[in-house]
Parts: C-alpha cells; structure tokens; sequence
C-alpha cells in the first residue's frame, strides 16, 4: 500500500518550512552532524532583499516566513520532526529529513547570478 501523502498534515508553511530545513541540512556550510544518530544541527541563512542563497538555489522570503515564525517551528518540534534552537537553528530528526514535502522543487530555484 503507497504511504499517504503528507501523514502528519503539515500545513503549507510548516512544509514550506521543513522543506528549507531539509535543503539547509544537505548544504556543509550551514549544517553539521547532531548528537542523535541520523539527525542534522542547522544554522539559519541570511535574506538579502527579497531572496536568499542556499548553494545553488535561491529561495524567496516569502517561500521562508516559516523560518522565524516561533509557531511554525513548536508544530515541527511536537510532530517529531525538529528540536528547535530558535532563532539561531534546528536539530533536525531522522523522521524530519525523511519527511516527504512535495515542494523542493516548487520553492527552490536555479540562481541567475
């Protein structure tokens, strides 16, 4: 039987949010090994203007607004899916990264410069 799409019923911005924290945990420069087998520490990126950089993406702020929204992150945190350290970054779990968004490609795009 194909697993359900979205099991926990992430809304729109806690997976547009756990999307950026999947992104920031495959990118060295912001992320490194957490203490718990399996689970990433991230760091937040910087927006300048209306974008932000991560490795070769760029991603809009307002694909982001999750990342400083304290709500988003204690749903993130009681689904199992972070352990938050706001406002300077997440642990991401094991069930975080595996967690299937749908949006990679939808919030995440090619830089042009």
């Amino acid at each position: 039987m194909p697993t359900k799409k979205n099991p926990l019923s992430l809304n729109a911005l806690q997976l547009r949010t756990l999307t950026l924290l999947q992104e920031l945990a495959r990118l060295p420069e912001y992320s490194r090994p957490g203490e718990e087998p399996g689970s990433v520490v991230v760091r937040l990126p910087y927006p300048h203007g209306d974008h932000f950089h991560l490795g070769a993406a760029v991603v809009a702020t307002r694909d982001a607004s999750g990342l400083r929204n304290p709500a988003v992150w204690a749903a993130l945190q009681r689904k199992g899916l972070i352990s938050s350290m706001q406002p300077n970054g997440a642990v991401i779990t094991p069930r975080g990264l595996d967690y299937e968004t749908g949006l990679r490609e939808t919030i995440l795009h090619e830089s042009g410069h």
